[in-house]
């Protein structure tokens, strides 16, 4: 139970990163770079941008300040990828980052001051306000997504009309303690 706090953490996180992999299955690259209106941000200038953020704030998370010099966010909003893969290559290093970060993790750490632009915060109130960052923006990513494909896209949670039937299959099992992410 100790470190229940942490493996919740974890799990979010993962899932998170699930519905962006999902996502881009679903995409061409040239989907992936299409923005809808003038200055809209595209879903590869969102992974940008959530690339950019995880390298910055994970990056020696716990004796450096979140916004590292080295990081030039209004360079984020510029689209620079030259094919899906490097996407997809970027977007997974991001995601290495923040694991690298948080897995070795405790319970003593959780109190530990760190730091966001000389904003002090302990080091669960960073996790959450970063996972609460990176979901609004996978958000996006999401209904860019199904904006994108219409009728061909592939649900990512309960299709819709399939709400009794997933019910129902969550009922008929033993009530037990898990999280929401093992079934999915």
């Amino acid at each position: 139970m100790e470190n229940s706090y942490l493996n919740s953490i974890i799990k979010q996180y993962e899932y998170y990163k699930n519905l962006g992999d999902k996502t881009f299955d679903q995409l061409t690259f040239q989907e992936l770079k299409k923005e809808f209106q003038t200055d809209s941000n595209s879903i590869s200038i969102l992974v940008k941008h959530i690339v950019g953020n995880m390298l910055s704030r994970w990056t020696n998370f716990l004796t450096e300040d979140g916004e590292k010099n080295w990081r030039h966010r209004d360079q984020e909003f510029i689209d620079t990828y030259a094919s899906k893969d490097e996407l997809i290559t970027n977007w997974n290093t991001g995601w290495q980052c923040l694991f690298d970060a948080i897995k070795p993790l405790n319970q003593n750490n959780l109190e530990q001051i760190v730091y966001i632009r000389n904003q002090g915060h302990t080091v669960s109130e960073a996790i959450n306000r970063q996972l609460a960052h990176y979901s609004y923006h996978i958000g996006q990513i999401v209904l860019l997504g199904k904006l994108l494909k219409g009728s061909d896209w592939k649900s990512l949670s309960i299709p819709k009309g399939q709400s009794k039937n997933y019910n129902q299959e969550k009922f008929s099992k033993e009530k037990g303690r898990r999280h929401f992410t093992e079934d999915l």
